[in-house]
């Protein structure tokens, strides 16, 4: 007798604190009916009160999901309903119509440069210099093999990996800032722009191409490899690694050009421009693949520029926080 109502003493007990100390949903897996129904004594009348509360909290979410997020039964549609009460952001183009993009906002979008110069080439003199040169010369003649004339999964491929060096500068920088309690000039920004720049490419890309299987496996090694070794000659010499990223991007011009050629001679399908692709770089309607590479191929001209200028101010013994990085600089 005794030991039954230390049972239900504790059971109303728990009831009172859990939801406390609980989330919703880890309170109704652990409560079971026997706990619900025990007596309301004293706090257990709070407590029980509090319970019913969150039971309707819950038919009242369901019914959100069922009703508000959109009608269908499809789990896209429902809309998440969390209990710190935060809405997803609403952004509207400037006809009043919704933005459908989530990976960028109308404030990330722009028109590229195409007037910029696609022949400066940065001739290599000194010994770190030969050896940036001949790094990235040496990873060309493996990736012509591979991928032969498939330029749309080349370009997946490519962007995969260069994505890869703004982050890790933009990271080392960041760190840096936060040791020497000292601003960066804008080259945290700088470079973190360059690398979402990168991945836009690879999110439009991702449209017009269907890599394969082991293509796929290809960039978890491939990045796993230039991710780690990156890093380190990062942080041995940043001179070299923007050296090393400055002739990687005159690399992609020119793996850019050869798409270019590939397109006019009818070897590639000029199919019409990806709507993300149109939204990102404020494209004509009836843009075409063709006019999206274009776009690519000047973005990578302005990253080389940004590299080869961070390496140059390493190289006569300064800091990039003495020069303010070319922000927006597509």
């Amino acid at each position: 007798m005794m030991s039954r109502g230390y049972n239900r003493l504790a059971s109303s007990m728990f009831t009172m604190v859990s939801p406390r100390f609980f989330s919703t949903a880890a309170t109704r897996g652990v409560l079971s009916n026997d706990m619900v129904k025990a007596p309301a004594v004293g706090l257990g009348v709070r407590c029980r009160s509090s319970m019913a509360a969150i039971a309707g909290g819950d038919k009242e979410q369901e019914k959100k999901q069922a009703v508000g997020g959109g009608g269908g039964s499809s789990k896209d549609d429902k809309e998440i309903v969390s209990y710190w009460g935060l809405d997803p952001t609403k952004v509207s183009k400037e006809d009043g119509s919704p933005w459908k993009w989530t990976c960028f906002r109308p404030w990330d979008t722009y028109q590229a440069d195409l007037s910029i110069d696609l022949k400066k080439h940065h001739a290599p003199v000194t010994v770190l210099d030969k050896m940036a040169y001949w790094t990235v010369k040496s990873l060309r003649w493996p990736t012509d093999l591979f991928f032969q004339r498939r330029y749309g999964c080349r370009a997946m491929m490519l962007e995969t990996v260069a994505a890869v060096p703004g982050m890790v500068g933009g990271m080392l920088l960041h760190c840096k800032s936060l040791r020497r309690f000292e601003h960066s000039g804008g080259w945290i920004k700088a470079l973190l722009e360059e690398a979402e720049n990168e991945r836009m490419h690879l999110m439009t890309f991702m449209e017009v191409s269907d890599p394969r299987w082991y293509e796929r496996a290809l960039v978890f090694a491939v990045q796993g490899v230039f991710f780690n070794a990156y890093f380190l000659g990062y942080i041995i010499s940043p001179k070299f690694a923007h050296r090393v990223v400055g002739y990687l991007e005159e690399e992609a011009i020119h793996s850019y050009t050869e798409f270019l050629k590939e397109l006019d001679n009818g070897n590639i399908e000029n199919v019409p421009a990806p709507p993300i692709a149109i939204d990102y770089w404020r494209l004509p309607p009836n843009s075409t693949l063709r006019d999206v590479v274009l776009a690519v191929r000047a973005d990578e001209a302005h990253h080389r520029d940004v590299n080869h200028f961070a390496s140059d101010i390493h190289y006569q013994g300064r800091q990039l926080k003495e020069a303010p990085a070319p922000l927006g600089y597509h």
